[in-house]
């Protein structure tokens, strides 16, 4: 009785894990960023719920398909070789079907409790994520993580048209912002985890042009992104003074992290570019938030 309650316990622990909860934890505060930006007045229960739950089931979909198809990737690698699928805990058959349970159940929830669009919009930014990056460029480009950022940058979007806007410029802002900060935050990984890549055979940035350089287009994309974040403040009313202030400290920081790492390109650096990176991105959201509640007091 004891065992098979311990082994009940440990697939519903591998089926969380599956679905990437520290990836989805970030992508669940862009979406719900993106309801707050894109409503009038405080967005209605129903609106957050719905995107919540159907953001779960989309991003945890979508990491389940990317670990049932990476499996010969993730054993070879000392950060991902632990995973459920990886380790043969769960198949990688059982994962994808897993994955495509999933969007499905979020294409429902969103369709029924905000629209058809935030609801298509999901289920494209999981079929970019599994087919486009997954499947076609991260085996075969080192600007993998360049073009298949568009997979991640598509949950902020799905907010805003949830509260029942179309795409418009800022829908097209809050996907940028994302699109934008990818590349740093990746690379940054990258290099941390150098050798892992090579020995997986991935061809990331860092293992084909070299740290140096890589670098250097980190600080070029952070500069771009940082453009991006503080004049969103001029193109929406939800964004006031303390989003424009707030927004330019941590874009400086991050720019300051990315001359740090220019000048010195080791796994230190790397980790503390890394981890501003996710910080940086976070409070960006939690900003658009507050000055969005703000705007309804």
């Amino acid at each position: 009785m004891t065992e098979k309650l311990e082994k009940k316990n440990n697939l519903v622990i591998d089926l969380i894990y599956l679905t990437k909860p520290k990836v989805m934890s970030l992508l669940l505060m862009a979406a719900l960023a993106g309801v707050f930006i894109g409503s009038e007045n405080f967005p209605s229960l129903k609106v957050i719920i719905g995107v919540f739950i159907g953001g779960i089931c989309a991003s945890g979909g979508s990491g389940a398909i990317n670990m049932g198809i990476e499996k010969n990737i993730d054993i070879n690698m000392n950060r991902t070789k632990n995973r459920p699928v990886a380790e043969g805990r769960i198949s990688p058959l059982f994962s994808v079907i897993y994955g495509i349970i999933l969007n499905l159940i979020s294409f429902v929830i969103l369709f029924y409790t905000t629209n058809l669009l935030a609801a298509v919009l999901a289920i494209t930014g999981t079929l970019l994520y599994v087919i486009l990056y997954t499947i076609i460029l991260k085996p075969n480009t080192d600007q993998n993580i360049v073009i298949g950022g568009a997979s991640g940058s598509i949950p902020p979007v799905v907010g805003y048209v949830a509260a029942g806007n179309g795409i418009d410029i800022v829908a097209i802002y809050l996907f940028m912002i994302i699109f934008l900060w990818t590349p740093p935050h990746f690379w940054a990984l990258a290099i941390m985890i150098k050798d892992d890549y090579e020995r997986a055979k991935i061809p990331m940035l860092p293992n084909i042009k070299g740290e140096k350089n890589t670098s250097i287009q980190m600080m070029f994309y952070t500069i771009i992104l940082s453009i991006f974040v503080i004049s969103f403040t001029f193109v929406t009313d939800r964004a006031n003074e303390i989003y424009l202030f707030g927004s330019s400290i941590l874009c400086v920081l991050f720019i300051y992290y990315s001359i740090k790492l220019i000048k010195n390109t080791n796994k230190e650096s790397a980790l503390n570019t890394y981890k501003y990176s996710l910080l940086f991105l976070t409070l960006v959201w939690v900003l658009m938030i507050v000055t969005s509640i703000e705007k309804n007091i």
